[in-house]
C-alpha cells in the first residue's frame, strides 16, 4: 500500500480527514525548505503537497506567485527538489510528499527520468496543473509504474466526462478546486462544495480534498465535514511572509494547530 493510500485508511480508521498544507520549495529560502517541511508536519500535516517553483503559474495567484519568484531567484530547480525530498525522506519516512507544478519543467526533465528519480527521492504523488487527463495517459502510467499517485484536479465545471476520465488515471486522491479562479483569490462557497463533494466521490472511487480559498480554522473545520481533505496554500505562504524567515517554522506550527484542532474536534463545537 502507498504512504497516500496508508494515510487515508489510518486517518478513515481514526474517523479523521487529512490536512494537507501547501509550501513553495525554496521559499522564502532554500535553507528554510526542510524545516518548514518538518514543521507542518509538527503542526498536524498528514499529506505534503510541495510547489514545483515555475515562471508562468497560470493557476496560482499572486501570494504564491510571489513565493515561486523567490524561489526560482535562489535557481530552485527541479533537481533542487528532487533533492530536498531526498533530504526530507533521511528523517521522515511516513509522511507522504506530493509534488505540485506545471509541465515545463517535467517536461524539460524527461518523463521517464522524472518519474524514476522522484521516485528514488521518496516522491509518492504528482500533480501536474497543466496536464490534462485526456493528454497524460502515458505519463501517469510512468508515474504509477514506479509507485507515485498521478492526482488530478477536478473544478466545480468539470463535466462527468471529465471526472470519468480522471477517475481513471488518477489515484491517490482527487484535488477538488473549489473556485472558478486561481489560489487566493476568493471565499470558499461552503455549500456548493458541500452539494459536489459525495457526487464526485462517488464517481471517483477515491478520496476528495478541496483546495483554494480554505483561509482559516473555522473554514477548513466546514470543509472536513464534508471532504476526506483540507489543502491550504496561499494562506501558508502569507503565514510565512509575516515576519522573520527564520522564525517561519513555527509560525506555521502554530496556524496549523489551529487549523487541525478545527478539523478534530467533535461536530458542531465552536472553535475560538
Amino acid at each position: 500500500m502507498s504512504r497516500i493510500a496508508a494515510t487515508f485508511a489510518r486517518l478513515a480508521a481514526e474517523g479523521r480527514k487529512a490536512l494537507i498544507p501547501f509550501i513553495t520549495a525554496g521559499d522564502p529560502e532554500p535553507g528554510l525548505t526542510l524545516p518548514l517541511m518538518h514543521a507542518l508536519v509538527s503542526g498536524g500535516a498528514d499529506i505534503i503537497e510541495l510547489g514545483v517553483p515555475f515562471s508562468d503559474p497560470m493557476a496560482d495567484g499572486p501570494t504564491i506567485q510571489r513565493a515561486s519568484e523567490r524561489a526560482l531567484s535562489f535557481g530552485v530547480s527541479l533537481h533542487v527538489v528532487l533533492g530536498m525530498v531526498h533530504e526530507f525522506r533521511k528523517l521522515d519516512a511516513k509522511t507522504p510528499i506530493v509534488l505540485m507544478g506545471y509541465a515545463n519543467p517535467i517536461e524539460a526533465y524527461g518523463h521517464e527520468a522524472f518519474a524514476r528519480d522522484a521516485a528514488a527521492a521518496g516522491v509518492d504523488g504528482v500533480l501536474t496543473v497543466d496536464y490534462p487527463p485526456e493528454e497524460c495517459a502515458g505519463f501517469a502510467d510512468l508515474l504509477q509504474g514506479q509507485g507515485i499517485d498521478p492526482i488530478f484536479l477536478l473544478a466545480p465545471t468539470s463535466d462527468a466526462k471529465r471526472i470519468t476520465e480522471v477517475a481513471e488515471l488518477g489515484s491517490g486522491y482527487i484535488y477538488y478546486v473549489s473556485l472558478k479562479g486561481v489560489t487566493g483569490s476568493a471565499a470558499i462557497d461552503l455549500d456548493e462544495v458541500a452539494r459536489r463533494i459525495p457526487l464526485i466521490r462517488e464517481k471517483v472511487g477515491m478520496p476528495v480534498g478541496v483546495g483554494f480559498g480554505i483561509r482559516d480554522a473555522a473554514s477548513a473545520a466546514r470543509i472536513a465535514g464534508v471532504a476526506d481533505a483540507v489543502v491550504i496554500g496561499s494562506r501558508i505562504i502569507e503565514v510565512i511572509e509575516q515576519g522573520p524567515a527564520d522564525a517561519a517554522p513555527a509560525r506555521v506550527t502554530a496556524f496549523l494547530h489551529e487549523v487541525r484542532a478545527a478539523m478534530d474536534a467533535p461536530s458542531g463545537e465552536t472553535q475560538g
